[in-house]
């Protein structure tokens, strides 16, 4: 057999890297339904507005030239959101590729990162990607971080990086601004906040960039994926100090950011109000489903995010996840995940998946028919 050619068993002529033979790749096993629940996206399409100004701009795209490798418009752009410069804004495809350019420039063999469990799963998927060691230590009982063993961990690691997920994903709280500040103070590197789902939280850690001693090691880390009704777009961003900035764009490919992605990401920031809206009624809608999940026999978590953690507490949590499915309601099986035992998680809907979520987990539960009729009116 030569080395090109494929084996009968269809496996490589060549192995992988050792440490990557036992990962598996990360995604959300989708199957149609009528309410989709279960990966956090928007209910809603983008403002028809922006829509109508892609279409427009896409004219002027040369199609045939490499866009604008820098990215300067839209990181423009986004500083102005943001109140800083546009060379303190990485943009990438997704803020996954943030993440993954973050622990290509800082991360490598014989360096570690900090994490908290439960947190997202892709901070310690990438980081085994870049060959980066991972050190992790367990939240409290109600999924906040502990400081104690926060700073034993970071005290006996060092990281190069120690990532907050906040609102943590799937636990769904947002970090206090005085915990991001501790951890700052606590961290030797860089404090990299994973901000996902950060426009539905009171607070930012945005706020604090450049505020004090420590601060130009902090990192925020964006999505267009979720508030802006973006995820097919695959954009996401940074705001740090400009050596991170540099640091990013070195590991990243040439012409990562295509040109469509950058119109796209820049129209939108003209949609901010549309945005914040959309933000008001998914929040209020959160609110709504919280206060009905406490009537129901389950444990549930308060959110800052657009998805909220809960746990049968009389069926196993695989028996409601398909009962809800027969239902054609899909919501995300977290039961096997570490330390998230029999727990499933909803993203917030519009008012009327929400409704049909609610009536269908009324029916798994045995409360008989729930949702609409409850639905406050306003």
């Amino acid at each position: 057999m030569t080395g090109g050619e494929p084996r009968a068993d269809g496996r490589s002529p060549v192995p992988v890297r050792p440490d990557l033979t036992a990962l598996t790749g990360y995604h959300s096993p989708q199957v149609p339904v009528e309410v989709r629940l279960n990966t956090n996206e928007s209910p809603l399409p983008p403002p028809p507005g922006w829509l109508e100004d892609l279409r427009r701009e896409l004219g002027d795209v040369e199609f045939n030239r490499y866009p604008d490798r820098d990215a300067r418009e839209l990181r423009a752009a986004l500083g102005e959101l943001h109140g800083v410069q546009g060379d303190r804004v990485f943009c990438a495809n997704g803020s996954n590729e943030v993440l993954q350019c973050l622990l290509l420039a800082y991360g490598g063999a014989g360096r570690s990162v900090a994490l908290f469990e439960p947190t997202y799963a892709l901070h310690r998927h990438i980081a085994s990607l870049t060959a980066t060691e991972v050190a992790s230590a367990w939240r409290a009982a109600d999924h906040s971080l502990d400081l104690d063993t926060v700073a034993r961990l970071l005290e006996r690691h060092r990281p190069v990086i120690t990532f907050l997920c906040s609102p943590n994903n799937p636990t769904g709280r947002a970090e206090p601004p005085e915990v991001v500040e501790r951890v700052l103070e606590l961290a030797p590197g860089l404090v990299v906040v994973d901000e996902a789902y950060g426009q539905f939280a009171p607070f930012s850690a945005l706020d604090l960039l450049g505020r004090g001693p420590g601060h130009d090691r902090l990192v925020v880390v964006r999505t267009f994926s979720k508030t802006w009704s973006m995820a097919a777009c695959r954009l996401g961003y940074l705001v740090a100090e400009p050596a991170v900035v540099d640091a990013c764009a070195s590991v990243a490919l040439p012409y990562h950011l295509d040109a469509v992605k950058q119109v796209a990401g820049r129209l939108a920031l003209r949609y901010v109000d549309a945005m914040e809206e959309r933000v008001a009624l998914i929040t209020e809608e959160r609110g709504r489903l919280a206060a009905a999940l406490a009537d129901m026999e389950v444990e549930s978590w308060p959110s800052d995010a657009n998805f909220i953690l809960f746990r049968p507490t009389r069926r196993g949590a695989t028996e409601v996840w398909r009962d809800l499915l027969d239902d054609s309601v899909l919501v995300r099986d977290c039961s096997t995940w570490p330390g998230l035992d029999e727990c499933l998680r909803v993203t917030v809907g519009t008012p009327a998946e929400n409704d049909r979520f609610l009536a269908a987990l009324g029916r798994a539960l045995g409360h008989g028919a729930m949702g609409s009729s409850d639905r406050r009116v306003t």
